[in-house]
């Protein structure tokens, strides 16, 4: 990016190097539509010349502009797709208005289901899932770590930004080792998978579910079924993963192919593993910190949305143990 002041008014223009071509159109929208978005919002004046943008105006506002356009590149050099929400998340941010306070609907397939952020938290995570190809979140039972994941995946697979969803969960609590149990093997899977189904025909009708299954649109699996794959244009979502050990983890996250997104949540205060094992969802918190294009997400009993009192059963558990009284002699 060049920038130079142009008059004695401190008018400045700032020049940016474009995308490849075919992803040109991706950039401006249609008919322009998120350059006139950007140029209204910040007040400037964008020009597209010679395969590079030139945009003008007061250096303030030609900062935040120009730092707008390189957020949209980005997005369309990775996905190769900007939509309006996606201006719009930018701008918010790049001025500073805050991605808290938007609660823009998440289109999910089912017609009369409308799904959006009903906290700051979540809103935020909401924006990380959407501009990361890998995002990791902790927070309490009711926080809407998993259920937002979900309705993130429906609404990529309704806009055709990728071909499939891929919700995955480890069977801890049958040690991985599903054979013992009664039953084919979707029977032996299904209580360790429920919650993520319960979340999907929120989001699907119940016979379109039934069809994307059947096509491998959609898969339900457990951790152990995914060794081996290689995962292009999906959206991965792994659920409980503070449950997954380090080398799970490490299995899990090799498993992302090109276009893909991957949305790993957990609650770290609720680990089954035994008490010599190291959780997976722990160590790359830590192991990750730092890397482009992977974000980290903490939601918080401010963001639990189930009833009114989960919010107080999870306060009364984060509290010391109240001591025993001593009975009356």
């Amino acid at each position: 990016m060049r920038r130079a002041k142009t008059s004695p008014f401190f008018m400045c223009e700032a020049t940016l190097s474009l995308v490849e071509p075919q992803l040109v159109l991706s950039l401006f929208g249609a008919r322009d539509q998120h350059l006139r978005a950007v140029r209204e919002a910040l007040g400037v004046k964008i020009a597209h010349r010679d395969g590079k943008v030139h945009v003008s105006g007061d250096e303030a506002a030609v900062t935040r502009a120009t730092e707008v356009l390189e957020h949209l590149k980005d997005l369309v050099e990775r996905r190769g797709l900007v939509t309006p929400d996606d201006v719009s998340e930018v701008l918010s941010r790049v001025n500073g208005n805050g991605l808290s306070h938007r609660k823009d609907p998440i289109e999910v397939i089912n017609a009369g289901r409308t799904i959006k952020a009903r906290t700051a938290g979540q809103a935020r995570y909401i924006d990380a899932i959407r501009q990361h190809d890998i995002t990791l979140s902790t927070g309490p039972a009711g926080s809407g770590k998993t259920y937002l994941a979900v309705a993130l995946a429906v609404e990529a697979l309704k806009h055709h930004l990728i071909r499939k969803i891929v919700l995955v969960r480890p069977a801890v609590e049958a040690g991985e080792s599903l054979g013992f149990l009664p039953g084919d093997l979707q029977a032996k899977i299904n209580p360790y998978l429920r919650p993520l189904l319960d979340a999907l025909h929120e989001m699907i009708d119940y016979d379109q579910i039934k069809q994307f299954m059947s096509e491998d649109v959609i898969e339900v699996i457990p951790l152990a079924y995914m060794r081996g794959r290689t995962l292009n244009e999906a959206f991965i979502i792994l659920d409980e993963a503070q449950n997954t050990t380090i080398a799970q983890m490490k299995m899990f996250l090799t498993r992302m192919g090109e276009g893909s997104k991957i949305v790993i949540a957990g609650d770290t205060t609720q680990v089954d593993l035994p008490a010599h094992a190291k959780s997976g969802l722990i160590d790359a918190m830590s192991r990750l910190q730092g890397i482009k294009g992977i974000a980290q997400i903490q939601l918080t009993k401010a963001d639990i949305v189930r009833h009114r009192l989960v919010q107080a059963i999870v306060q009364a558990y984060d509290e010391p143990e109240p001591r025993a009284k001593k009975p009356r002699r």
